[in-house]
């Protein structure tokens, strides 16, 4: 496989000559080490039965993406105000489930009517919100920093995917944004000749249901133009393709792994039980 050019190094999010703006390490690590760093962790995470390992971990994951990710002013306030109000919404909806009588020896948080919330039953509810809750963030941090071009293009260089099956799928990945733009062309056209007016769920229904064929015609369309792309520049002729990018596994990726996997192992050994 050969190297890229230079002009397309100057692109390259992993060429550390190329100028980014900001720094911003987690964007800078192969989409690989991230997933091996979270992926162990995850399922570590759903059969934790107490609430210092996940609220820990939650902890250890958000101070992560805070100096590690370039974030939008909307992810942040998400992040700090609504990530907590979420949490404690969560542990009192599973809160609210739990019997009375098994955790009547607790301090009343509230009383409605008859019905009184313990403190017992919030502290049940906040286990299983945790757990959520880090599990979410954990998803987010390969969310924010990872691109699904570059995540295919790790499995294709690192993992040895067939390059046939990885760009097939990156391509597929392309429909997606390209569907938005047509269905918001597509509703635009539709108002302008006053078609499917209008309102209620009936309306609603006759409006969707019209945007159905329009969208399945361009997707054909656009399918046929990719496929006929693909043939003519012999896509899949060859055993391997050069690639415009590399995204290199380095020793700072390795170092994010062990280093993940390591402050995990000090919360589960130093954590209490639940």
């Amino acid at each position: 496989m050969t190297q890229p050019t230079q002009a397309a190094a100057g692109l390259d999010p992993y060429n550390d000559t190329a100028d980014y703006g900001p720094w911003r390490f987690l964007h800078r690590l192969n989409p690989l080490s991230k997933a091996a760093a979270l992926l162990p962790v995850m399922v570590l995470v759903i059969f934790t039965r107490d609430i210092y390992t996940p609220l820990l971990i939650l902890l250890l994951t958000v101070a992560l993406i805070l100096v590690g990710a370039h974030l939008s002013r909307r992810a942040l306030v998400t992040l700090l105000v609504g990530l907590p109000v979420f949490v404690v919404v969560i542990a009192t909806s599973f809160g609210l489930w739990t019997a009375p009588g098994d955790v009547d020896h607790s301090v009343i948080l509230f009383q409605i009517g008859e019905y009184r919330f313990y403190l017992g039953a919030f502290l049940i509810g906040l286990a299983t919100s945790l757990r959520l809750s880090s599990l979410l963030v954990m998803a987010l941090l390969g969310g924010l920093t990872t691109t699904g071009p570059d995540m295919v293009r790790s499995m294709v260089q690192q993992l040895k995917v067939p390059y046939r099956i990885g760009y097939t799928a990156l391509a597929a990945y392309r429909f997606v944004p390209r569907f938005g733009f047509e269905l918001e062309t597509i509703r635009q056209a539709h108002r302008v000749r006053g078609v499917a007016g209008g309102r209620g769920p009936i309306a609603a229904f006759k409006r969707y249901y019209g945007y159905v064929i329009p969208l399945l015609a361009g997707a054909i369309r656009h399918a046929e133009r990719v496929a006929l792309a693909m043939d003519s520049r012999a896509f899949g002729a060859h055993p391997t393709r050069t690639e415009r990018f590399l995204v290199p596994f380095r020793v700072r990726d390795w170092v994010f792994v062990l280093a993940f996997w390591a402050a995990v192992a000090v919360i589960v050994v130093t954590s209490p039980p639940g």
